[in-house]
Protein backbone atom coordinates (compact mmCIF):
# COMPACT_ATOMS: atom_id res chain seq x y z
CA UNK A 1 0.00 0.00 0.00
CA UNK A 2 1.41 3.48 -0.82
CA UNK A 3 1.86 5.97 2.11
CA UNK A 4 -0.20 8.61 1.75
CA UNK A 5 1.75 11.99 1.17
CA UNK A 6 0.29 15.36 3.37
CA UNK A 7 -0.70 18.11 1.16
CA UNK A 8 -1.06 21.45 2.06
CA UNK A 9 -1.99 25.00 0.58
CA UNK A 10 0.57 27.73 -0.21
CA UNK A 11 -0.73 31.27 1.05
CA UNK A 12 0.75 32.66 -2.18
CA UNK A 13 0.29 30.79 -4.95
CA UNK A 14 -2.97 28.83 -4.01
CA UNK A 15 -1.30 25.48 -5.16
CA UNK A 16 -1.41 22.23 -3.33
CA UNK A 17 1.83 21.03 -2.54
CA UNK A 18 3.72 18.16 -1.01
CA UNK A 19 4.60 19.08 2.95
CA UNK A 20 7.92 18.26 2.34
CA UNK A 21 8.61 21.14 -0.78
CA UNK A 22 7.19 24.20 1.63
CA UNK A 23 8.61 26.41 4.68
CA UNK A 24 6.22 26.27 7.59
CA UNK A 25 5.70 29.32 9.41
CA UNK A 26 4.78 28.76 13.15
CA UNK A 27 2.35 30.70 15.82
CA UNK A 28 3.60 29.39 19.38
CA UNK A 29 0.92 29.29 21.89
CA UNK A 30 3.02 32.33 23.43
CA UNK A 31 2.30 34.50 20.43
CA UNK A 32 5.80 34.20 18.56
CA UNK A 33 6.44 33.41 15.16
CA UNK A 34 8.98 31.53 13.79
CA UNK A 35 10.24 29.23 10.56
CA UNK A 36 10.36 25.65 11.00
CA UNK A 37 11.96 23.87 8.25
CA UNK A 38 12.05 20.52 9.70
CA UNK A 39 7.67 20.89 10.06
CA UNK A 40 8.15 19.75 13.65
CA UNK A 41 7.86 22.99 15.58
CA UNK A 42 4.94 23.19 18.21
CA UNK A 43 2.09 25.67 17.38
CA UNK A 44 -0.34 26.98 14.48
CA UNK A 45 1.25 26.03 10.56
CA UNK A 46 0.82 28.06 7.98
CA UNK A 47 2.99 26.86 4.57
CA UNK A 48 3.98 28.61 1.67
CA UNK A 49 6.40 28.11 -1.54
CA UNK A 50 10.35 28.90 -1.31
CA UNK A 51 10.00 31.30 -4.08
CA UNK A 52 9.76 34.86 -3.85
CA UNK A 53 6.55 35.32 -6.08
CA UNK A 54 4.64 33.37 -3.22
CA UNK A 55 6.19 35.29 -0.57
CA UNK A 56 5.39 38.76 -2.63
CA UNK A 57 1.72 37.28 -3.59
CA UNK A 58 1.22 36.28 0.51
CA UNK A 59 2.23 39.56 1.93
CA UNK A 60 0.07 41.11 -0.99
CA UNK A 61 -3.69 39.15 -0.36
CA UNK A 62 -2.07 39.06 3.31
CA UNK A 63 -2.06 35.29 3.56
CA UNK A 64 -0.12 34.42 6.97
CA UNK A 65 -2.60 37.40 8.77
CA UNK A 66 -5.61 35.45 7.66
CA UNK A 67 -4.51 32.29 8.32
CA UNK A 68 -2.66 33.35 12.12
CA UNK A 69 -6.04 35.98 12.55
CA UNK A 70 -3.67 38.64 14.12
CA UNK A 71 -0.93 41.03 12.21
CA UNK A 72 2.30 39.81 11.41
CA UNK A 73 5.40 41.76 12.94
CA UNK A 74 7.38 42.56 10.11
CA UNK A 75 10.45 40.39 10.96
CA UNK A 76 8.72 37.81 10.27
CA UNK A 77 8.37 38.32 6.95
CA UNK A 78 12.41 39.95 6.73
CA UNK A 79 13.09 36.10 8.17
CA UNK A 80 10.41 34.14 5.35
CA UNK A 81 12.64 36.78 2.58
CA UNK A 82 16.33 35.60 3.71
CA UNK A 83 15.42 31.47 3.74
CA UNK A 84 14.15 32.13 0.60
CA UNK A 85 17.27 34.08 -0.45
CA UNK A 86 19.14 31.32 1.00
CA UNK A 87 17.71 28.58 -0.92
CA UNK A 88 17.58 29.93 -4.30
CA UNK A 89 21.29 31.28 -3.63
Amino acid sequence: MKKKIPMRQCLGCRQMKSKKEMIRVVKTSEGEFSLDVGGRKNGRGAYICPTKECLSQAIKTKGLERSFQCAIPKEVYDQLEKEMNQIEA
